[in-house]
């Protein structure tokens, strides 16, 4: 094994082919591309959560939503609270959401004797997966960080029909009846609900029975719709409908695994509106190389500083910089108003396209 990795001016020849390729650019345009979360509008990257001047979290102020009390008129002397026949002015109240910054980083190296043993270069592979590697890190981040707010701040917002023991059947699957059930829970603004985020034990059981449809065009060009008979014949890269919301995929939506020992497997949906989950970012992706001339390595780093946001949530810790583990904690997150105003529902189910046991 060579040495550590030291920072010798001399011999930057893998960063030199960085620069020249602008990597940390088409790697961030890559994430982008490549996130259904971004393609689907489930997450939306929002320019007024960047905290590029400062700070350790990013805090939004905001008003309150409107509660009014009422008073009776009349055509006495004393009538309303005032007792004086007027009307009594009221207060809107205020409060912060607050996000906490991640601060999150890793690094590769690569020996010339590994290259040479392997015939090929191994930091060129790496460099093909990173945007895709960044992604999965970063939906991993955001299910716990909905797993910590289900567990307290918006545990009135979720719905649990997953079979308790083992024999699951289809009253305990997802179906357009239990994705209204969850609508439900926010009552009239449920049907604001526009994207189903599922894990693909999920996802691929609505497309065996015929109920998942796909639409091609108009996620990315705003054009009109079309639709793909099911799903065959589809070419290009799509995103699917269900009970009228786009469905999008992702097997770490169970980061943090539902469920109890010895019982069928459980598996998370979320339903949201989008806009309502947002992205700020303190610092843009940064993709750093060089080369060590004396232990003969390529060495990459990556570092990325963001946050992800729910509206109408606040992180309550003292702490910054939370850990996974943090930021799945339901003790950590509270509610900044009403959560049947937060267009963010958790659907607990099973899939009888997997069936084994926790």
């Amino acid at each position: 094994m060579a040495a550590p990795f030291q920072n010798y001016s001399g011999g930057v020849l893998l960063a030199d082919i960085v620069k020249r390729n602008n990597l940390s650019r088409y790697v961030s345009e890559a994430i982008k591309e490549r996130s259904l979360f971004l393609k689907s509008g489930a997450v939306a990257r929002s320019a007024f959560l960047d905290a590029k001047e400062g700070g350790t979290r990013i805090q939004v102020p905001e008003f309150n939503p409107v509660s009014p009390t009422e008073e009776v008129m009349t055509g006495a002397a004393n009538w309303g609270t005032s007792t004086a026949g007027y009307l009594t002015p009221q207060k809107i109240t205020t409060d912060t959401q607050i996000a906490s910054i991640c601060h999150r980083g890793f690094a590769y190296a690569v020996d010339d004797i590994a290259t040479l043993a392997a015939g090929e270069d191994p930091m060129l592979h790496i460099r093909n997966q990173l945007a895709d590697a960044i992604n999965k890190l970063n939906s991993q981040r955001l299910f716990y960080q909905l797993h910590g707010l289900f567990g307290g701040a918006l545990s009135g917002n979720k719905l649990d029909i997953g079979k308790a023991g083992t024999g699951a059947d289809a009253d305990n699957f997802l179906t357009a009846s239990t994705v209204a059930r969850a609508r439900n829970l926010l009552g009239e603004r449920g049907d604001e609900l526009d994207t189903l985020i599922v894990h693909p034990s999920v996802g691929f059981y609505l497309y065996q029975t015929g109920l998942l449809t796909f639409s091609t065009s108009s996620l990315v060009s705003g054009g009109a719709v079309t639709w793909g008979g099911g799903g065959a014949g589809v070419d290009a890269k799509s995103i699917g409908t269900f009970a009228g919301m786009n469905v999008v995929m992702d097997s770490q939506v169970n980061a943090v695994q539902p469920g109890s020992s010895g019982h069928q497997i459980e598996f998370y949906c979320y339903l949201t509106k989008g806009g309502t989950i947002l992205e700020g970012v303190q610092q843009d992706l940064r993709i750093e190389a060089d080369r060590n001339i004396l232990s003969k390595q390529d060495v990459l780093s990556v570092d990325y500083h963001t946050a992800y946001h729910v509206m109408g949530t606040k992180w309550v810790d003292a702490g910054d910089n939370p850990t996974n583990s943090n930021l799945g904690a339901h003790a950590k997150w509270g509610a900044t108003y009403d959560i049947d105003l937060i267009p963010l529902v958790q659907l607990t189910v099973n899939s009888p396209l997997d069936t084994s046991t926790l």
